[in-house]
């Protein structure tokens, strides 16, 4: 049985990834470190319910007694000083999404990785049945893609990254810059669209929707066909977990690379600069003289004040 330290439980996936652990039997949360905004009453709880071993007093201590960190955290600037402790001791760390939130997070999240951390994450949605089955299909009957769009909801970038990472996923490595392209208002309900460009010609468009859920939706034009997904939500989290454990039990690891995961982050930086220049196209090797960040600070300071308990 896999071991998982679980590094706070501000979202609600440790809830939804612990039910489906214990349906597969493959991995367990067995320990937990919190110092997040989640009460002792929700700890206590979640403890009790997922049948946890020990409520750990430092992430040291939780690498100690696990075999891989669940780093889940809301607030994505503590992801990667969460996840040093079990990098140091050689273990495995997934991050949830966003992975990070920052050009100098991008950079030494890269850096970590050459030196031989395993970095595990970050998006469920980048593993969807309905794209694994759209790539699984024969490329000379799919044919080649030219143009992604997507659409999320709820805010810029936490929920966002989920569909940036998916195109990310679809088209590949590569993109060379991202431009905003325009903003719509309605009933006091925000929406921007933004343009992805790669050197080959091939191209992707994104749309967020702000303040309101919306569902993930995809075309996917190919020189053959025009596909059009709307991502089943309800079993996102099944791929994830699973290729989580083959990696654990294998070594062989399907997950995406660090750079693979970095690289949506990057897009989603451009975009934000481009927004705040007017529309200009950033390319993301020049993303090192705006140093842009998202702001993950405010983003868990809103969350928390939002937030239901989840775990009692």
């Amino acid at each position: 049985m896999i071991r998982i330290g679980l590094v706070n439980m501000d979202t609600s996936h440790p809830l939804a990834f612990s039910n489906f652990l214990h349906s597969e039997n493959r991995a367990r949360y067995t320990a937990i470190y919190n110092d997040g905004f989640r009460g002792d009453d929700e700890v206590d709880s979640f403890i009790k319910k997922a049948g946890l071993e020990a409520r750990a007093g430092s992430i040291e201590e939780l690498a100690e007694m696990t075999d891989v960190g669940f780093i889940q955290d809301c607030n994505w600037n503590k992801h990667l000083k969460h996840a040093l402790p079990f990098i140091s001791r050689g273990k495995p760390v997934f991050i949830d999404k966003p992975v990070v939130g920052s050009f100098a997070d991008c950079e030494e999240l890269v850096r970590i990785a050459e030196d031989g951390a395993v970095i595990l994450g970050s998006s469920s949605i980048r593993y969807c049945a309905e794209v694994s089955e759209f790539l699984a299909q024969p490329a000379d009957e799919r044919g080649e893609i030219l143009h992604v769009y997507g659409t999320s909801g709820n805010d810029e970038f936490n929920y966002a990254i989920h569909i940036v990472e998916t195109i990310s996923g679809l088209i590949g490595l590569g993109a060379e810059a991202c431009s905003f392209c325009s903003s719509a208002e309605a009933s006091g309900i925000k929406a921007e669209t933004y343009h992805i460009d790669y050197p080959d010609g091939r191209a992707a468009t994104y749309t967020t929707c702000l303040n309101q859920g919306q569902p993930f939706v995809l075309v996917i034009m190919t020189t053959k066909m025009i596909k059009q997904i709307c991502v089943d939500t309800t079993s996102v989290y099944k791929t994830l977990l699973n290729r989580i454990c083959d990696y654990m039990e294998t070594g062989v690891n399907r997950l995406a690379s660090v750079q693979a995961l970095i690289e949506p982050v990057k897009i989603m930086l451009a975009g934000k600069v481009s927004r705040e220049n007017g529309g200009s196209r950033i390319p993301l090797s020049s993303l090192s003289q705006y140093k842009p960040a998202f702001d993950g600070d405010a983003f868990e300071k809103a969350y928390s004040a939002a937030a239901a308990k989840l775990y009692l």
